[in-house]
């Protein structure tokens, strides 16, 4: 009984790549030319994709820290319609602490409210010998600043209102400061903030990256205990919102709108004199502004590409002009028209996936470099990956089939007759 299995790559496949490699070496220069032109394009079109979802990624993650449904008060200067003159001011450019008080005291809809205040930045913290990066943030928080920030504590406990009330000097680190234990457990061990010893308790749940370290880069510390030791007459506070129904949060803006202007002593013709800021608002003005950079992008790979391919395709028309005796002894022996276009189509889709590989590779490597120089983790675009190489098979697919059929045309005995 003959066995009914055939192979999966055909004979004749096999023989029109191997051609198609052949002829690539032999013209080496003008196929690596040609190749690096179709790189150029991909690493473009690749490189900037995948740095604008590292960054993409990595804004997410940092805001994801801050509830989809939270807000926050912050402070404003008010400034008139156009900017040239200055609205009636009757506060303080900041947010004091007795303010931001007052309003977790008054604010009376059903929501988590923290109130935060970042007393040093770019602190060196230090664990006996050893020490940080001047890169750490130092946040006086209260018990709810985690709930409202999504975020948690990976081993020990967070800061409690107990700690809050009698500014107990205990912190609660992110990695990056973790790190000066060389492995070994950080609860219950002191560390040096500007001067001033803390018991850490908590260790917070790694977040990746971000901008400015995100969690990784934060000693949490007591809001009073931080109000104690670093707070200046001109310290500015943070109030955060975290409604505990999520689909209540233009309602509880509002609120919170009228609470704070209350308390700031605002009339109503008086334009407000602090912000309320949504994470999820911002996270869609940067998006919608990476979406216009990825259509930079495409536009860039796309003429660079286009360029690309008008020179495969002069390559191809040259190389069928050089090989018109190859042709014709190929035909003499047998070869149809289809197999002397299939071995063309098959020679320029293999300079394309060529130049698309190392196009994909460089460009991998310069998003990714792109986005360690800012302290943003590596990624793997899989679906840029696939688009490179679908691009440059369609690139060698349209650069190569004129030559191809041009090729397949000839006649034998003329092309034998050839000189």
């Amino acid at each position: 009984m003959k066995s009914s299995f055939r192979p999966i790559i055909s004979p004749l496949f096999k023989e029109n790549l191997n051609v198609a490699l052949t002829s690539v070496k032999t013209n080496r220069l003008r196929s690596i030319l040609t190749i690096l032109i179709i790189a150029v394009g991909i690493m473009a079109l690749v490189g900037i994709l995948t740095a604008i979802e590292a960054i993409s990624s990595s804004v997410n993650d940092s805001f994801r820290s801050l509830g989809a449904s939270a807000f926050t008060i912050r402070s404003r200067f008010a400034s008139a319609e156009g900017g040239n003159v200055r609205a009636r001011v009757r506060n303080t450019p900041t947010i004091t602490y007795f303010q931001a008080m007052e309003f977790v005291s008054k604010y009376k809809e059903p929501a988590w409210v923290s109130v935060s205040s970042t007393v040093l930045s770019g602190a060196v913290i230090k664990y006996e010998s050893e020490k940080t990066n001047p890169t750490i943030n130092v946040i006086g928080v209260d018990q709810n600043y985690l709930q409202v920030r999504d975020m948690s504590v990976r081993s020990g406990r967070n800061i409690a209102d107990h700690d809050v009330a009698a500014g107990s000097f205990v912190a609660v680190i992110g990695n990056d400061i973790a790190a000066l234990f060389r492995g070994r457990d950080p609860l219950g061990a002191f560390i040096n903030v500007n001067g001033i010893r803390y018991m850490v308790i908590g260790l917070l749940e790694s977040r990746g990256g971000g901008f400015g370290g995100g969690p990784n880069a934060q000693v949490l510390i007591p809001l009073n205990n931080a109000r104690a030791n670093f707070g200046t007459a001109t310290q500015n506070y943070r109030i955060t919102v975290l409604p505990r129904n999520p689909g209540n949060q233009e309602h509880a803006m509002g609120e919170a709108e009228i609470c704070f202007r209350a308390i700031r002593r605002l009339a109503p013709m008086d334009q407000n004199d602090f912000r309320i800021d949504r994470a999820n608002a911002f996270m869609e003005s940067l998006n919608e502004i990476l979406g216009y950079i990825k259509v930079v992008a495409f536009i860039v790979g796309f003429i660079t590409l286009l360029g690309a391919a008008v020179g495969l395709m002069n390559i191809m028309l040259v190389s069928v002009n050089e090989r018109i005796r190859e042709i014709g002894t190929r035909k003499a022996m047998g070869a149809t028209s289809a197999t002397i276009k299939l071995q063309f189509l098959m020679e320029s889709i293999v300079i394309g996936q060529l130049g698309g590989i190392l196009g994909i590779v460089l460009g991998v490597l310069a998003g990714n470099v792109t986005a360690l120089l800012i302290k943003i983790p590596f990624v793997l675009p899989w679906l840029w990956i696939v688009v490179g190489i679908t691009v440059c098979f369609l690139v060698g697919i349209a650069s190569g089939y004129i030559p191809a059929v041009r090729a397949s045309r000839l006649d034998p005995i003329e092309a034998l007759r050839y000189e």
